[in-house]
């Protein structure tokens, strides 16, 4: 199946931010909805992804080595643990502040403010909920229900390598 260089970019979104859901495409790609994403997947990425057991969207070994690019998670040698990643910008500078698997999960608004004192940038609250879910489903930051959802990460600073994608 020959790609367009369309398709071959979006190809390689999917690789890269792996696992993701429609929403992330969507918003990647500048697309309507969810299902517009779903049938543009169909149509034209069919050979080159799958859905995981939690309906997360994959690419094959194959879509990796045709796009050239490193797929958004590596784990170690057993396919344990996460030992490297490769995220967007903002999703790296939460991953930064956020606090670590033996401190005190944090809340969004703590993690925004954290995250706004760093690198004094000002995303809004919903962008660092999203690269928070997001590292969540790449599992190296965990959810821990408190009065709010609070977030930390599941594993040290230097037992990951993390790699900005855009």
């Amino acid at each position: 199946m020959s790609l367009t260089d369309e398709e071959r970019d979006r190809l390689a979104d999917v690789v890269r931010l792996q696992p993701t859901k429609n929403g992330e495409l969507e918003a990647q790609w500048g697309l309507d909805s969810g299902s517009e994403v779903h049938g543009y997947l169909e149509d034209h990425l069919g050979d080159y992804y799958y859905r995981d057991d939690d309906s997360l969207i994959r690419a094959t070994p194959e879509a990796a080595e045709l796009t050239g690019v490193e797929p958004g998670v590596e784990g170690d040698e057993d396919g344990g643990d996460p030992t490297r990643i490769r995220v967007p910008t903002l999703q790296a500078q939460v991953f930064a502040v956020l606090a670590g698997p033996d401190e005190r999960s944090q809340s969004v608004v703590s993690t925004l403010q954290d995250v706004r004192a760093e690198f004094e940038i000002d995303p809004e609250a919903e962008d660092v909920r999203e690269a928070l879910q997001a590292l969540r489903r790449k599992n190296v930051v965990e959810v821990l229900y408190r009065t709010v959802p609070t977030f930390r990460r599941t594993v040290e600073h230097d037992a990951i390598t993390v790699g900005e994608s855009d």
